[in-house]
């Protein structure tokens, strides 16, 4: 245990260390297994934990990281499109790029918004938009909005637990990437039973 604290504090301490965050989160914005969100979360715990970096600077890295990778998403659907890579047009991702492109016909703020909180759906709705031609000032302006809330969310979840935990950083770290990790599967669970509800109702 006094191991890993002493990993931590080193982590905590470093130069690069919201650098790397950074990277991570903005990789998370193309590759689904990166554990971006997880990422915030620690260093949300560590900021409260070791106050090596204030909470506030690992929201506001994590925000431009993220806004950065869904940018590059937006120009990459808008520039190459969501089909000239194979893995494009694989059935989960023609599937999930269907159904972004039809909630961004009916409400294309309020989607863009809430995808940035669902990993799959962040990249499908990005590269759905960027294909869609969706006004880059208003699609940018979105963006930014929907990163700095999702910063803050994770951020604030691993301070929160960092604050009321007891058992010092390893414990901290270690149990806001569960609930960060519990709260995203919970997510993904109740958006798929709706997603087969609305299927079930249509079939109807």
């Amino acid at each position: 245990m006094d191991g890993v604290d002493a990993w931590l504090q080193a982590i905590a301490a470093s130069p690069w260390a919201l650098v790397g965050m950074a990277a991570l989160v903005f990789a998370d914005a193309f590759l689904v297994v990166v554990p971006g969100e997880a990422a915030v979360t620690a260093f949300g715990a560590l900021a409260v934990s070791h106050e090596t970096f204030p909470l506030a600077s690992v929201v506001l890295v994590a925000a431009a990281a993220a806004f950065a990778g869904d940018a590059c998403c937006y120009v990459v659907g808008r520039t190459v499109g969501v089909e000239r890579w194979a893995w494009m047009r694989g059935p989960r991702v023609r599937g999930a790029l269907e159904w972004a492109r039809a909630r961004l016909e009916r409400n294309a703020a309020v989607v863009l918004f809430t995808a940035r909180f669902v990993p799959f759906a962040r990249l499908a709705v990005n590269l759905a938009a960027g294909a869609a031609r969706v006004n880059p000032a208003r699609y940018l302006g979105v963006a930014a909005a929907a990163a700095l809330a999702w910063a803050a969310y994770q951020a604030v979840i691993g301070a929160i637990v960092a604050a009321v935990v007891p058992g010092g950083p390893v414990v901290a770290v270690g149990v806001s990437i569960v609930v960060a990790v519990g709260i995203g599967v919970g997510i993904d669970l109740v958006l798929a039973r709706r997603a087969r509800r609305r299927a079930a109702a249509s079939a109807d």
